[in-house]
């Protein structure tokens, strides 16, 4: 299953969620959310793309990653980019194994 981009779009709100750490953590609830709807769980996500306004965040997302994964981790990519859908600072897809 492809996981379409995810940003910090609350889902009750549709409002975006202020500040980086809010945002990742925001994120990772939106693709837990999606992958248990498909009957997975994050476990599941073999490859994930994280596309970041500032790099130096890699760190946190790291961090805050190890709170929703256990080891191994999916294989993934940290991507620098301009600008994200409505201001976002930090937006993630991937690719999931159902089995």
């Amino acid at each position: 299953m492809y996981l379409s981009g995810q940003i910090a779009l609350d889902p009750q709100t549709m409002q975006l969620k202020d500040g980086i750490e809010a945002q990742i953590i925001q994120v990772f609830e939106n693709l837990k959310a999606v992958c248990e709807a498909a009957g997975g769980s994050l476990q599941d996500i073999a490859k994930l793309n994280i596309f970041l306004i500032d790099l130096a965040n890699f760190a946190l997302v790291n961090e805050i990653m190890a709170r929703y994964f256990t080891q191994p981790y999916p294989a993934r990519a940290a991507v620098g980019v301009a600008s994200l859908p409505r201001g976002a600072q930090v937006e993630m897809d991937g690719v999931v194994e159902l089995a």
